[in-house]
This record gives structure tokens, sequence and C-alpha cells, in this order.
């Protein structure tokens, strides 16, 4: 989860968020490659103080410039257009997981098995305990296998809302009378943690998402 001063983005616990983490850096070294380039060329054109009354036009430059921004543009692109691809693709799901949002409360159903499904609502903060994260545990955890492929079902019962996990790289809308569907990979034990990322009403702040991650044996245990 995310820590106190933490710029950058939270580490990934999916091989789609990580994907992400390293396209987040390769377009921010473009990005700092274009900048330099034209922060040196602004300043050499302020100190130059030469002029020519006789170059009225450029040609190589002017083709040098129209062709290196579409090069830069699909470098971009590439990387792009293959992590969209991957996160809409669903590969034989082990688990399918259905979250139905509410005002103001998560609901989950697991398709696979009879009969299981909670709420999860966000612990009150009277009753939260010094191992609890304000704003951020619930009553209900998901308890998800680890390292195995995992469908999620998305819709909502009322208003918009957006089922998002950080860490994971998922961000799915929640619209009433559609189901939205995603999927992700969790590749390490832990506890993770997200909220509704739509403004959906008065407490749309107060929809936290906690996800336990467990391996196999636990979670058939469970």
């Amino acid at each position: 989860m995310t820590t106190w001063l933490n710029m950058s983005l939270q580490d990934g616990a999916s091989p789609i968020m990580e994907q992400l983490v390293f396209f987040h850096d390769h377009v921010l070294m473009i990005m700092l490659m274009i900048t330099t380039t034209v922060l040196y060329m602004m300043i050499t054109l302020i100190r130059n103080k030469q002029t020519s009354r006789f170059m009225l036009e450029g040609q190589m430059i002017e083709t040098t410039w129209t062709i290196a921004p579409a090069i830069i543009l699909v470098f971009i692109a590439m990387p792009s257009l293959r992590l969209l691809y991957l996160m809409d693709e669903v590969h034989n799901p082990a688990l399918t997981l259905k979250a139905v949002g509410h005002q103001w409360y998560w609901s989950y159903e697991y398709s696979d098995f009879t009969k299981l499904e909670f709420d999860s609502y966000m612990i009150p903060q009277e009753e939260q305990q010094e191992s609890t994260f304000r704003l951020l545990d619930t009553d209900n955890r998901i308890v998800l296998p680890m390292n195995s492929p995992i469908r999620l079902i998305v819709t909502a019962a009322d208003v918009l809302h957006s089922w998002t996990i950080p860490s994971l790289g998922v961000k799915t809308d929640a619209t009433p009378g559609r189901l939205n569907q995603t999927s992700f990979s969790i590749n390490r034990p832990g506890i993770l943690y997200g909220q509704c990322s739509e403004i959906c009403g008065a407490n749309h702040s107060f929809m936290p998402i906690t996800i336990e991650s467990v391996p196999a044996k636990y979670f058939i245990n469970w």
C-alpha cells in the first residue's frame, strides 16, 4: 500500500502492474530526453546572436522534426497497445469473483461455490484496533489464492462505482445494469488495499476494498 511521502507508484502485486510500472518508467525516460533536447535548443537559440538574411527555409530540419516525433510515438504506442491487450485477456480463470457496488459498501459472490457471498463494510473508527488501517480495512476481507488467474465481474446496484486496487493495476467501473469484466493474478501473499474511485455520493470515499492473498491450500481451507 502507499506509504508516507511516496511519490511513485505502489509496488506491483501482479504481473500486469509490474509491466505498467515498467511502461511508466519507459515513458518518463522518453519525456526526459525530449525535455532535455528542447531545453538545450532553447538555451542555444537564446545565446546564439548569429542571423542570416538569406536563410528562408530548411527542408532538412523540417523533415527531421516531422519524422522524429512520429518515431517517438511509435516507441510509446507499441508497449502501450501490448499492455492494453494483455489487460483485456481472460485465460481459463481458476476462480470467478463478482463484486456489486452499493451505497456505500461492496457485496461479493464467489460464483464457483454454492451460496458463498457476503457484504464488506468499512470498519468504523470507534471499532478500529491498532493493527487496522483507518478508512481502508473492512469487516469482511476478500480471500483469494495467489498465483491463480482470477476473473472479476463488476456491477452496481444503484449508482456508478469503480472497483480499484492500485497494486494490482485493476480499475473497473461498476455500472448499474451492466457487467464489466477484468482479470488479474496475485503473485505474492499479503493484504492489498483499494477504494472506490468513482464519485458515487457523499460517502464515496468510505467504500474500501481489502484483499487477502493466501496460498491455494489455505484458500481451500477457508
